[in-house]
């Protein structure tokens, strides 16, 4: 007989994601346990009082049949990776909240409801849903979205507290050939940053060759759309720096450089980029 501790059960419970409730469904189903009841096809019903079923609602979560629309949401706002003030003063926790909490949530939002009732892209990850949605450059509903989900996310991992400085090793000498120096390649980047009319991002990219370049997108276009792989780049959408900043962006941008940005990271994944049997960073 399958023994439960309810006290464990009732914490895990309010963890629980749906692919872990129906696992526990999936044992209960097969379990000789009176305690469980079960539906006439076997599987847990979420009409007839069970313990698992008790413990799924308490924890919001209801258990359906496999047609029924109860799949968990196929993206979700990964979790920063910092704290929310650790940027301060460079990037406030109050940018932050609305930065992070509000726009980039609501792009997830967003494309969730879009993926819901469009099943050409349920079963995606988001890099082969911004492919397909990018439709060869002219982009599908779905596209700006996703491709919002994915240049936030790295470019919150493009920044750390006591960031900037140098970039140093295979990095700083792509760098130096590429633009003639790291001060050039600051002045470039700057230059493109402050010259993308509107919303949109600037790219530093490197491709499999090791040859690097500055890219400015608009709106929601990402490099990986074109075979470019991206290193590090800067939001220069308002909402980026507004709070912080108001209309100067150009010490926004001089702020990334100079006390945000993590060369560290860019170093790896500039050995990715450049040699494919590198482990996924």
């Amino acid at each position: 007989m399958m023994k439960l501790n309810l006290g464990m059960l009732y914490k895990a419970s309010r963890a629980l994601t749906i692919s872990s409730v129906k696992g526990l469904a999936t044992q209960a189903s097969t379990a000789s346990c009176s305690g469980w009841a079960c539906g006439s096809s076997g599987r847990i019903s979420s009409s007839i009082p069970c313990i698992a079923g008790s413990f799924a609602i308490a924890a919001g979560i209801v258990l359906m049949g496999p047609d029924a629309h109860a799949e968990a949401a196929p993206f979700s706002l990964d979790p920063l990776p910092f704290a929310m003030d650790a940027l301060e003063p460079h990037m406030s926790a109050n940018t932050l909240s609305f930065h992070y909490g509000k726009h980039h949530k609501t792009y997830v939002d967003n494309l969730n409801n879009q993926i819901s009732s469009n099943p050409s892209l349920q079963g995606k990850s988001l890099e082969e849903v911004i492919n397909a949605t990018w439709n060869n450059g002219k982009p599908l509903p779905a596209f700006n979205n996703a491709a919002q989900v994915w240049n936030h996310t790295f470019f919150w991992n493009c920044l750390t507290a006591n960031g900037g400085g140098a970039p140093s090793g295979a990095l700083a000498e792509a760098i130096e050939s590429s633009f003639g120096g790291f001060e050039k390649f600051k002045e470039v980047f700057k230059a493109d940053g402050l010259g993308q009319f509107g919303s949109g991002w600037v790219w530093l990219c490197s491709d499999s060759q090791g040859k690097l370049k500055v890219i400015r997108t608009a709106n929601a276009i990402t490099p990986i759309v074109t075979g470019w792989s991206p290193l590090i780049v800067a939001d220069v959408w308002e909402h980026a720096y507004y709070l912080d900043f108001q209309n100067r962006r150009a010490d926004f941008l001089s702020t990334f450089m100079e006390k945000l940005v993590d060369w560290p990271a860019a170093e790896k994944r500039f050995a990715e980029a450049t040699n494919p049997a590198a482990s996924k960073l």
